[in-house]
């Protein structure tokens, strides 16, 4: 036996070996320690007593979603690093609004708008319901602001007093709907785009095939644009007490009237009526504090609407008589897909599962989708179709989109509600299909060979579109509007012909619907959770469930973590940031959505609206 003593090397190696092994476990335990610390400082900061005449400051970063698109994980890891690219979700306003209505605790509301980034009118026109019960409880919204676009305004003229910065500005600017097209770029490729449709208002992929917007395009446009806002300038209007008309005008001579103002847009519009006074962050913070319970220097005594939402705990409903919630929002396209896209397949299996829970007594399809693949539009609608036959009341609850596959998801409810400016309609199909064979020959590249038949090899697009084929794909496009007016029909009482009339892929904002038969009733999501709990004869008290994709454990503790503060100020201290979101086009979605549809199929019909107003 060797009584030699380890090498200097050896040494070195186990020395920095055991190094390692130390800072590893001490990096571990420091994580593990700043966990507990976050979930510990949420937990009090949870249960700590509310003060009375505190003032709930409602400032909503990021896009208005109907659900998140991001799991648990991701949110609370953008959340920690201080992301800009926030969601948050309507339903948790409206709760948080309405719960702080009920609370004697609450005194007041400031609403800073700013930081809104997304979400279209119809959703504002269902947080300005909310506002407005709020103060209908007798408590003042009071909202702050260093400038606002027209769909944060819309949110903002529902509060009893707006304070704008004099160096802000109001720009209230109307619609639009320019889309870019295509065809000079694809034929310098080469490429040829063999478009089928049904619906002469049917547009959505005109971008394709043409160069500038068809005439029918301009006037189906024009005419539920015009509907929207007009609706728009008579909810100004009523919650200012200022006259539509007047607005309007104001709004067409904008440039003669920052003239006049000396380029001064907010002195514009306060003369405009549009807001009460100018003040700035420091004389809004004076206001509040002579208005509210005065706290520190500088400050009021507040709570933020993120932490109210947390005290207010998760809302799962215990057993008992249920209404359930089913968010279908996003593009739809087939299979299982995470939130913020509608599957085919996994949202089809949110309402079966509605449908099988004996607690729930009705079901409320909440809508928010400009449309996609046909087939998974279909396997949705079969869903809610055997939920009335079980003999569950099922309303649809249409958002700021409900069109083309939108619609077609929604056509079997019992009663569909939208809002007066919910887009929705585009009742029409169309198919695409792109041949390439120019393009190869610009490279050098021919195709040639054999088939056992005429159809062998018609689908590849390296070679010409066949002229079988193109009878073939005709037929079927025919045959899936043939399927979707007669579904429509059949749902909503009445003729094939009467559909087609009001169909023809046109788009009608909700109350232009509701006139034609399509949609039932006017309200936001709230009044469709009443009109459901009607129907299945429920009393009050009944529960209110938002049927999703289970969480498991790790996303329960990552969404526990998003809750707190602790950590996220510790993060946030590091200066981290997450880069901005690419901004894509309407036409780059629809094609996503409809390459994810194919799935290796030949082809797939879809049913889009490229119909959101920018």
């Amino acid at each position: 036996m060797s009584n030699k003593s380890p090498g200097f090397i050896r040494r070195a190696l186990s020395g920095l070996w055991n190094a390692l092994n130390f800072t590893r476990m001490l990096v571990f335990n420091l994580i593990f320690l700043a966990i507990v610390v976050a979930l510990v400082g949420a937990w009090f900061a949870s249960h700590a007593e509310l003060a009375p005449r505190t003032t709930l400051v409602l400032d909503p970063k990021g896009a208005i979603v109907e659900q998140f698109s991001v799991d648990p994980a991701q949110r609370a890891l953008s959340s920690l690093l201080g992301s800009s690219n926030q969601e948050v979700q309507l339903r948790d306003l409206l709760r948080v609004i309405d719960a702080a209505a009920r609370d004697t605790r609450i005194e007041r509301m400031v609403l800073v708008p700013d930081e809104i980034a997304g979400g279209g009118l119809a959703t504002m026109r269902e947080l300005g319901a909310a506002l407005e019960r709020f103060r209908a409880s007798g408590k003042q919204v009071i909202a702050v602001s260093g400038g606002m676009d027209q769909r944060q305004y819309l949110l903002a003229a529902h509060a009893d007093r707006i304070l704008l910065d004099p160096d802000g500005g109001i720009l209230l600017e109307g619609l639009s709907n320019f889309r870019n097209y295509y065809k000079a770029a694809l034929d310098k490729l080469g490429v040829q785009i063999h478009l089928f449709r049904v619906g002469t208002f049917k547009s959505a992929a005109e971008p394709f095939v043409l160069d500038h917007a068809s005439d029918a395009a301009k006037e189906a446009d024009a005419y539920w644009m015009g509907g929207i806002w007009q609706a728009y300038l008579d909810e100004v209007a009523a919650a200012r007490k200022i006259d539509a008309l007047a607005l309007a005008d104001d709004i067409a001579q904008y440039d003669q009237r920052v003239v006049a103002h000396a380029g001064d847009l907010a002195s514009l519009a306060l003369d405009q009526k549009l807001v009460d006074a100018l003040a700035t962050r420091g004389e809004a913070r004076a206001f509040l504090r002579e208005k509210g319970v005065a706290e520190g220097s500088d400050g009021f005594r507040q709570i933020d609407f993120q932490a109210y939402l947390t005290r207010l705990g998760s809302g799962l409903p215990m057993p008992g008589p249920q209404v359930a919630v089913v968010v279908a929002a996003g593009e739809i396209v087939a299979g299982e897909q995470k939130p913020g896209t509608i599957g085919g397949q996994s949202t089809a299996q949110l309402v079966r599962q509605a449908r099988e829970d004996a607690n729930v007594k009705a079901l409320v399809l909440r809508v928010d989708s400009p449309g996609g693949d046909a087939h998974a539009s279909e396997l949705i609608r079969r869903e809610v179709a055997l939920a009335r036959a079980a003999g569950k009341p099922v309303i649809v609850s249409m958002g700021d989109v409900a069109a083309s596959g939108g619609y077609w998801i929604s056509m079997d409810g019992d009663e569909i509600w939208a809002q007066p400016n919910t887009i929705t309609g585009s009742i029409g199909i169309f198919g695409m299909f792109p041949t390439l064979p120019d393009t190869l020959g610009k490279l050098g590249i021919h195709t040639d060979g054999i088939g056992t038949t005429p159809l062998a090899g018609a689908l590849d697009p390296r070679r010409p579109l066949s002229p079988q084929i193109d009878t073939i794909l005709t037929s079927v496009i025919g045959h899936g509007y043939a399927q979707f007016i007669g579904k429509v029909a059949a749902a909503r009482g009445k003729t094939p012909e009467e559909i087609d009339a009001v169909a023809q892929g046109r788009v009608w904002d909700g109350s232009q619907a509701q006139a034609r038969g399509l949609v039932d009733k006017l309200g936001g999501l709230e009044d469709a959770i009443a009109a459901a709990a009607t129907r299945a004869g429920l009393e009050p008290g009944y529960q209110v469930r938002y049927v999703e994709r289970a969480l498991n454990t790790w996303e329960r503790l990552a969404l526990s973590l998003n809750q707190g503060d602790a950590l996220g100020m510790l993060l946030r201290a590091s200066g981290l940031d997450l880069p901005a979101r690419l901004i894509r086009t309407p036409e780059a979605r629809m094609l996503e959505g409809l390459l994810q549809s194919l799935q290796g199929k030949p082809y797939a019909i879809y049913a889009h609206c490229l119909c959101e107003p920018q």
